[in-house]
C-alpha cells in the first residue's frame, strides 16, 4: 500500500489515525458501492441509500465497515482480496483513537474517500500491486 499521499493533506484531522482511517473508510465503502452498480448508477446502489452522509456518527462507519467482508463476497466485487486489506488497515487505525466519533472533519473526510474512491484506491495500489495480491 502506497499511502505516502496522506501527508500532502494539511487538515489536521487527516493528520491523525483516526482520521486517516476514517478516509480509507471511505474509499474503501466507495468501491464497494461502485462494486454493486451494475450500470454506474452509484446512487442507485444498496449501499449508497444506507450511508447517511453529513450526519454519520461513529458507530455508524464502524457497522458499515464491518459488512465489508460480506459484501464484497456476495456482490463478487473486483479486487475483494485489496479491499478487504484495505478495510482491515482502515479499522486497525480508527481502533488507535481512544474515543472515536466522526463529526464534521470525519464526515468530510469520508465523503471525499467514497466520491473519490477509484481515484484514491489506484493511488494506494498500483496496476501491479492489484495483479499480484489478486493472483
Amino acid at each position: 500500500m502506497k499511502l505516502e499521499f496522506l501527508n500532502n493533506f494539511a487538515d489536521p484531522y487527516m493528520q491523525t489515525a483516526a482520521g486517516r482511517g476514517v478516509f480509507l473508510a471511505g474509499v474503501v465503502l466507495g468501491m464497494v458501492a461502485q462494486g454493486q452498480s451494475k450500470d454506474g448508477n452509484l446512487e442507485g446502489t444498496p449501499l449508497f441509500k444506507q450511508m447517511t452522509f453529513g450526519r454519520m456518527k461513529g458507530r455508524d462507519l464502524k457497522r458499515h465497515l464491518a459488512r465489508v467482508p460480506e459484501l464484497v463476497k456476495a456482490y463478487d466485487i473486483k479486487y475483494k482480496d485489496i479491499i478487504r486489506k484495505l478495510a482491515a488497515y482502515a479499522g486497525e487505525l480508527i481502533l488507535q483513537e481512544k474515543s472515536f466519533e466522526l463529526g464534521v472533519d470525519g464526515n468530510f473526510a469520508f465523503a471525499t474517500g467514497f466520491i473519490n474512491a477509484r481515484e484514491y484506491f489506484w493511488a494506494i495500489f498500483s496496476k501491479q500491486q492489484t495483479d499480484q495480491i489478486t493472483n
